[in-house]
C-alpha cells in the first residue's frame, strides 16, 4: 500500500481482525483529556464484539464511559497501573466481573514483553504522526511529550494502530515511535482536550504543613550521605513533593553540586533544576506539564524513554535501578512501612502504584512524604488496606511531626540523628495522630475480590476487595 491510511476507526478495528475476547491496548499520555479510548470503545460496542479485555497502562475519570460497556458485558476485563475513582468507586462496588489487575509502570511492559499479557492490537494516541505510523507526542495541538509508555504496545502487540489528529508529510522527522511497528494509521479531528492532557504548571504547595514536610524532606537528602555530584532523583508531581525539589535545589546551587540525572514523569520544576546545572540530563517517561514538553521538544539533554527503559524489571537495566533518591506519596503506611496508594481510607479504589513500587524497589533511599492525618484520618495504621509497596522497599517516613526511619536502615537513622533532624520512631507517629483525630475503626471487608495487586516481577502482592 502506498500508505497506512484509513477511513475510520472502525474501519481499523475492522481491518485489525479484533474478535469477541481479544485484548486491546491503549497508553495514558493523554490523561484526564484523552478521547481516543472512549472513541474506539465506542466502535468496538457497535460492532457487536464481547468480552474484551482492556489494557491500559492508566485509566481516569475522563473514561468513565467505560462502566456504560462494562454493563453490556463489552468490557469483561481490565489490567492498569492506576485507575482513578470515577472508575474506581463502581469496580470497588463489584460492577466489573473479574478482579483488575493493577500492575506497575514497569511491571506492565515487563509482563507484555515476556508474553504473560498478550495484546491483539494496541491503538496509540499520536499527536503527530505521518501515513505510515511514525509518530510523536512532542508535536502538534495534543502535544503531550514523551511517549514513554506506548512503546512496549507498539512493539509487542499483534496489531498497531496509531490514532492523530496532526497528520504530517512522510517522513516525520525526530518521531518517537517508528512505522516499522504500525500497522494502520487514522486521522480524527481531536485525539483529546488539550486542558485535560498536561497542566500549564504544576504548582508547589503553599500549605504550612506541607512546606514544614518539604523542607524536612530535602534535609533528609542532605544528610543522607548520598547528595553529592553524580547524585540522581525522582520526584512526583504533588504539592509538597515539588516544594521538597524546590528546596533541594537551593541545597544543590549552595553546595555546587551536579546530578547526574532527574527521573520519571517530568515536571517544569525538574526542567527548572536541569537549566540551574543541578543535573546534566532527565530521562522522561510522562510529561506532566507545558514547560516539560517544551523542553523535550527543545533540549537534547531532556531524554524521552520508554516505560521498558524506565522501570522493567525483565530489562538487562533499567533507570530505577540506578535511582539514589525518590520521593513518594502513600494515602496509608503501617508500621511496617507498607504503603498504600490504590484505595482511600475507605477502601475504595482511586489511584495505582504506577511507578511507586518500581522506584521504592530501584532507589537506594526511598522516601515518603505524608501528612500525619488527612480528614481527621490517621496516615499511619497498623495495617494498611491495600499494599502497594512493600515496606522492605521503604527508607523513611517524613511527616509535619517528625521522620521515622526504617529499622533496616541502621546507617540512614545514624546520620540523621547526628543532623539533629526530629528521627520517631514510626509507632509514636501512629500514636500521635491517634491522640488528635481518635483511633479509627477498621472497616469490614466485602468476600469479593475485585482487583488483584501485582508486584513488578509478576507476584500476587495483595488482593483489594468489595465495599460493603
Amino acid at each position: 500500500m502506498d500508505t497506512k491510511l484509513v477511513k475510520s476507526i472502525r474501519e481499523a478495528v475492522q481491518l485489525s481482525g479484533l474478535k469477541s475476547g481479544m485484548t486491546v491496548s491503549f497508553h495514558h499520555h493523554l490523561r484526564n483529556g484523552d478521547f481516543v479510548l472512549n472513541m474506539v470503545m465506542e466502535e468496538i460496542a457497535a460492532l457487536g464484539l464481547k468480552d474484551i479485555f482492556v489494557n491500559a497502562s492508566s485509566l481516569f475519570d475522563v473514561h468513565t464511559p467505560m462502566l456504560q460497556h462494562i454493563e453490556n458485558h463489552v468490557v469483561t476485563g481490565i489490567s492498569a497501573d492506576y485507575i482513578s475513582g470515577g472508575l474506581g468507586r463502581p469496580i470497588s462496588q463489584g460492577i466489573l466481573d473479574k478482579p483488575v489487575q493493577f500492575r506497575t509502570h514497569g511491571g506492565r511492559p515487563s509482563d507484555i514483553s515476556l508474553g504473560r499479557t498478550p495484546i491483539d492490537v494496541a491503538f496509540i494516541a499520536a499527536p503527530t504522526a505521518d501515513p505510515m505510523g511514525n509518530c510523536s507526542g512532542k508535536y502538534g495541538k495534543s502535544a503531550c511529550g514523551s511517549l514513554g509508555y506506548a512503546f512496549a504496545d507498539a512493539m509487542y502487540a499483534k496489531k498497531v494502530v496509531v490514532i492523530t489528529d496532526n497528520l504530517v508529510e512522510y517522513p516525520l522527522q525526530d518521531f518517537s515511535i517508528s512505522e516499522d511497528y504500525v500497522d494502520f494509521v487514522v486521522q480524527v479531528d481531536a485525539i483529546g482536550n488539550p486542558k485535560g492532557i498536561v497542566s500549564g504548571t504544576t504548582q508547589i504547595t503553599r500549605d504550612p504543613v506541607g512546606l514544614v514536610m518539604a523542607d524536612l524532606a530535602a534535609k533528609v537528602i542532605d544528610a543522607s550521605g548520598l547528595l553529592k555530584d553524580g547524585f540522581s532523583f525522582q520526584t512526583g508531581a504533588g504539592g509538597a513533593s515539588l516544594a521538597a525539589a524546590s528546596f533541594l535545589k537551593d541545597i544543590m546551587l549552595k553546595k555546587g553540586i551536579q546530578g547526574s540525572f532527574g527521573l520519571g514523569g517530568i515536571t517544569g520544576y525538574l526542567v527548572d533544576m536541569l537549566h540551574a546545572g543541578c543535573f546534566r540530563s532527565l530521562l522522561d517517561v510522562q510529561c506532566f506539564d507545558l514547560k516539560a514538553v517544551e523542553s523535550i521538544r527543545t533540549d537534547p539533554r531532556h531524554q524521552e524513554i520508554s516505560a521498558m527503559h524506565y522501570a522493567s524489571p525483565s530489562s538487562r537495566s533499567a533507570a530505577v535501578d540506578s535511582l539514589d533518591v525518590v520521593i513518594l506519596g502513600a494515602t496509608e503506611i503501617d508500621t511496617d512501612f507498607n504503603v498504600n496508594v490504590h484505595t482511600d481510607s475507605n477502601g475504595y479504589i482511586m489511584g495505582g502504584s504506577g511507578g511507586h513500587s518500581d522506584t521504592a524497589a530501584g532507589a537506594k533511599l526511598a522516601m515518603i512524604i505524608a501528612p500525619m492525618f488527612r480528614a481527621r484520618l490517621p496516615i499511619v495504621t497498623d495495617r494498611v488496606t491495600c499494599i502497594s509497596t512493600p515496606g522492605r522497599d521503604i527508607d523513611v517516613l517524613v511527616t509535619q511531626g517528625g521522620i521515622a526511619v526504617n529499622p533496616k536502615n541502621t546507617e540512614l537513622m545514624q546520620r540523621l540523628a547526628a543532623a539533629g533532624l526530629p528521627v520517631v520512631d514510626i509507632r509514636e507517629l501512629k500514636e500521635k495522630a491517634e491522640r488528635i483525630t481518635g483511633k479509627p475503626s477498621r472497616l469490614p471487608k466485602g468476600d469479593r475480590a475485585v482487583a488483584e495487586v501485582i508486584y513488578r516481577d509478576g507476584t500476587l502482592l495483595d488482593t483489594i476487595y468489595n465495599v460493603k
